[in-house]
């Protein structure tokens, strides 16, 4: 991972733990961003894992410290001034926090017996995820806007610009829409003059490959595997739509305007759901169990057929 120096190694030192996924970044971005207006003078570093280096780059003035998890001590060297938990309410985050010795903590209100108490607000379960964490910087003094979500210009071109994006993978099964469902959309869609690619992470690429294959599209459509963050970001930039389930792909599709169908399982929408805009959400909310980790996609998932997204990308005028 390169070293960054946004910052002067002299400025007073801002650090942020979300050591999480994609769409926990993108989701958070307006609180990033809401913190990077605060405090113009501190050096911003965001403790997250380094794959999403690119991504965080492009927050602007925010530099990544690896931090994959919350297993091991943070590994940071040097006095932190303020120290504010995006990761979650404690007690296991602030924990790890309070171990660099902050003079300042922002996050939500806890108590734990083996450590400082956390002041700030209660936390509430069924809120966006952009407004829990703006909320939590409004009730530190912290002016925070949950449409704040977008990103700036990734770095380099998309390699196809004008394509539709199917994004078939899921990091659980209860996400994962199923293969031959995914195919007869791509088929649809392409049928309908459109490119498209199928995008994922190297696990993705088999289920991806097998999408390809069954649409009749070559090979070189999938770039699962094949394309890092940054040209990611880039391919999202400058599509025609994202059709992906509730990952990462949407949450870039929102921080991007690029219109969007996505496809809701065990999560509420409610909660992680795209803003107002070029963007639709499919689900059946009275069919929803809402286990995560099912090793079967949600009901709610399933209640979604080929030709819901295809009207919906009528609707969005993509088609």
């Amino acid at each position: 991972m390169r070293e960054a120096r946004l910052g002067s190694a002299s400025a007073p030192e801002l650090v942020v733990l979300r050591a999480l996924k994609l769409g926990d970044l993108l989701v958070a971005v307006p609180a990033l961003r809401a913190l990077r207006r605060a405090f113009p003078e501190h050096r911003i570093r965001y403790l997250g894992p380094a794959w999403l280096e690119p991504i965080v780059d492009l927050v602007g003035g925010i530099e990544l410290f690896d931090t994959p998890g919350l297993e091991a001590p943070i590994a940071f060297g040097g006095d932190v001034d303020i120290a504010v938990n995006l990761h979650g309410r404690g007690p296991q985050s602030n924990r790890r926090l309070d171990a660099l010795n902050p003079h300042r903590r922002i996050g939500h209100h806890q108590t734990d017996a083996g450590g400082p108490v956390w002041q700030g607000p209660e936390w509430l379960a069924d809120i966006h995820e952009r407004e829990r964490w703006t909320r939590m910087l409004r009730w530190h003094g912290i002016d925070a806007d949950p449409m704040e979500l977008y990103l700036d210009p990734p770095p380099v071109a998309s390699v196809y610009p004008g394509a539709v994006i199917v994004h078939p993978g899921a990091a659980y099964a209860s996400r994962q829409w199923p293969v031959e469902r995914f195919a007869e959309l791509a088929r649809a869609v392409a049928d309908a003059g459109h490119e498209v690619v199928l995008t994922g992470s190297a696990s993705e690429r088999e289920r991806a490959l097998t999408v390809a294959r069954a649409t009749g599209l070559a090979d070189e459509a999938v770039l699962a595997g094949s394309c890092d963050l940054a040209q990611m970001a880039a391919l999202v930039h400058e599509a025609a739509a994202v059709i992906s389930a509730d990952t990462g792909a949407a949450h870039l599709a929102s921080a991007y305007r690029t219109p969007s169908v996505v496809l809701f399982g065990p999560a509420a929408p409610e909660q992680w759901g795209p803003p107002p805009g070029p963007h639709r959400v499919l689900t059946d909310a009275r069919r929803r169990r809402g286990d995560v980790f099912a090793d079967q996609p949600d009901p709610a998932l399933l209640a979604v057929g080929p030709g819901d997204v295809l009207a919906a990308l009528a609707d969005l005028e993509v088609l």
